[in-house]
């Protein structure tokens, strides 16, 4: 089968502009409440926490690193780490746990009360990202996820749910992800007046 490369693109980048629109359209209340979530966290002493599988875990990776260093311009870091960059962390716990308990017993581990946990799913039914979940709540900690269209699992018992309103694509999502992280850290940045 012969693909045409120029049909693909259009209708790729068509329908990652239709759901831009859609989230944009309906998740700035959302991302307004995790800057104000994250502020309070930060100004109390307290760290964010970010936890996601596969391309989630590196959406994950990416938003901690923008707030660690920077995103914008130099300014002084905000406590924020990802939960998927201990290799022997997460196969020893793998190992002897298994595998749906990876984040939480790191949560466990690293997470205290004030401290803000964002979970990156696009299902909404990664089994270690509801544990995670319940594990921070067990330690009164806040909880964001990030995640698709129905929410899953995970969205009921987070203290907020961002729903990119994309059913059938997980690329589209975790796109919107991205774009989501992006304007979080550099609205966050603004609110701490660190720039």
């Amino acid at each position: 089968m012969t693909l045409n490369i120029q049909e693909f693109w259009a209708k790729e980048t068509s329908h990652h502009l239709e759901i831009a629109d859609k989230t944009i359209s309906i998740l700035g209340k959302g991302v307004e409440d995790w800057v104000d979530m994250a502020v309070s966290c930060i100004e109390a002493g307290g760290k964010i926490l970010f936890c996601g599988n596969g391309g989630s875990a590196a959406d994950a990776q990416h938003i901690a690193a923008e707030l660690s260093v920077k995103l914008y311009q130099d300014r002084k870091p905000i406590a924020a780490l990802c939960l998927s960059l201990d290799p022997s962390a997460m196969t020893a716990c793998a190992n002897d746990y298994g595998y749906d308990k990876v984040f939480s017993r790191q949560v466990a581990a690293l997470g205290r009360s004030g401290d803000l946990l964002v979970g990156i799913t696009t299902s909404g039914n990664s089994k270690n990202i509801i544990e995670a979940i319940e594990t921070a709540k067990e330690n009164s900690m806040k909880v964001v996820v990030l995640t698709g269209d129905s929410g899953g699992k995970v969205a009921p018992m987070a203290d907020l749910a961002l729903k990119i309103p994309c059913a059938d694509s997980t690329a589209r999502i975790q796109e919107m992800h991205i774009l989501l992280g992006h304007i979080f850290c550099g609205a966050l940045e603004q609110r701490l007046g660190l720039i």
